[in-house]
């Protein structure tokens, strides 16, 4: 993506696009395909170069997954994706080390999920890999390695690993000490902004950028990026960023430690000028997806706006699912799962696809109205207005259902908020720009948005939040 900022203008340009395939090895696991990741990005470069001057790059992806260096700095095999099963039943073994599930809390403010770095470690004990490894870097943060040739971790993403003191935001010396890790694996941290050097003469060669463009430090993690570019114009909002996962939660001045938080499945991950993100992560689009490739892989492919149609047509209210119940998070036949899990719950099993994705979008409503509320209860904050961004905020079926869910007014959009927030952490460490609250403000100001106020009778809600039978989410 190609950022344009200055004059109170803000504009994204896609300039390329490649495809993210994992590989699944007959006896290695789920993969991430790390050098067609880096191949790609070399290929938007060189489109951004044909463009023009190129003043800045900066990298965001996802979190928890990463790659291991040797003493050369080479890459010890592909990184694991982080729905690979190898850390199934791995966090007991974690917690007696460490003194608890909630001590970890108490140290990482991380919300529990399978696959946190600090689970994935710990099922590759004892492997050669990890008995080799000299660093660990992060999917971007190993991008930036391969662009620079510099090292470093930056802290919006070294704050989802476990690893991180919630409290003081450096690793956590004592965590590492209990996991029998080696400090020196973890690279120094950064923070947005820092500069993480400049490109490398291969990449100016490949690209035609200048050799002298350098490579900004920006929340790598995409959803702290995400929430950079969140357009809100008062302090008492709440976000969603949705797509494939949907992080629902509250910006706040310092972490929520306690044992409420813990027993809620709340995170307290970094943010931008030391902010938090607390959120709780649940299952997004990732439900809607694996049904159009369920469907797709059946002879029966549709495009969104078909899919989208058929859900607008079904009859409201039939059957809900929750949408983080363990059978939900691995790759696989979604409409069997849905229909299996309203089976079991004795709810109307929805037979077509408008019945499969009307199930699934009012679903996603009310784990948005259910993580909404326990958040504002928890850091005892009010929220006057949820703002809706990422790819969910085009989806005006689950905009709509949200604000009616919630009782609250949605603002949907920007669609591509990650890629701005990068682009905008950028700006500012290029003088361009000032603080939060008026980085925010331009993109109000420039960014198309949707306005959804709630309809309707909000009891029915209720009543489908009292019939919904809930996963566990106690630790």
């Amino acid at each position: 993506m190609l950022g344009r900022v200055g004059r109170g203008g803000l504009g994204l340009d896609e300039v390329h696009r490649f495809p993210n395939s994992p590989v699944r090895l007959p006896d290695g696991g789920l993969r991430w395909n790390a050098l067609a990741l880096f191949q790609g990005i070399l290929d938007g470069l060189r489109s951004a170069a044909r463009t023009g001057a190129v003043d800045s790059v900066g990298v965001d992806g996802w979190a928890v997954d990463y790659g291991l260096l040797d003493a050369d700095g080479e890459l010890l095999g592909a990184p694991y994706h982080h729905r690979d099963g190898r850390t199934d039943g791995v966090a007991a073994g974690v917690w007696e080390r460490v003194g608890g599930p909630g001590e970890l809390f108490r140290t990482t403010g991380l919300q529990h999920l399978p696959f946190n770095t600090v689970f994935q470690l710990a099922a590759a004990a004892g492997s050669a890999q990890l008995a080799a490894a000299h660093r660990l870097l992060l999917v971007p943060d190993l991008m930036v390695r391969w662009l620079t040739g510099s090292v470093g971790a930056e802290e919006t993403n070294a704050s989802t690993t476990g690893l991180f003191d919630a409290r003081e935001g450096t690793w956590s010396p004592d965590l590492l000490r209990r996991l029998g890790l080696d400090p020196g694996l973890l690279p120094p941290l950064r923070a947005p902004g820092d500069p993480a050097g400049r490109i490398l003469p291969y990449v100016s060669a490949y690209t035609g950028l200048d050799a002298a463009t350098p490579v900004t430090t920006v929340a790598s993690h995409d959803t702290a990026s995400a929430v950079v570019a969140v357009p809100a114009t008062a302090p008492d909002f709440a976000y969603i960023s949705c797509g494939t996962w949907s992080l629902a939660g509250l910006e706040l001045s310092a972490p929520v430690l306690t044992e409420e938080a813990r027993a809620a499945n709340f995170t307290n991950e970094r943010g931008v000028d030391g902010t938090i993100r607390f959120l709780r992560n649940t299952m997004g689009l990732w439900l809607w997806e694996e049904c159009r490739r369920t469907w797709a892989a059946q002879g029966r492919p549709a495009g969104h706006e078909e899919l989208l149609a058929e859900a607008e047509r079904a009859e409201p209210f039939v059957s809900f699912v929750d949408t983080d119940a363990p059978e939900f998070l691995p790759p696989g036949d979604m409409p069997g799962r849905i229909r299996a899990y309203c089976r079991r719950t004795g709810q109307p099993v929805p037979e077509d696809r408008g019945a499969v994705l009307r199930c699934v979008l009012q679903s996603l409503a009310l784990a948005h109205r259910r993580t909404l509320r326990e958040a504002a209860a928890l850091a005892d904050r009010e929220i006057g207005r949820i703002h809706l961004v990422g790819g969910a905020a085009r989806n005006g079926l689950l905009c709509r259902l949200t604000a009616d869910a919630t009782g609250l007014p949605v603002v949907a959009g920007p669609v591509e908020a990650a890629a701005l927030g990068n682009v905008l952490v950028q700006a500012r460490a290029a003088g361009l720009l000032g603080d939060l609250p008026s980085t925010r403000a331009l993109v109000a100001r420039t960014q198309p948005l949707e306005h959804y106020a709630p309809e309707g009778d909000g009891s029915v809600w209720d009543r489908a939040a009292a019939r919904l039978e809930p996963s566990p989410r106690k630790h």
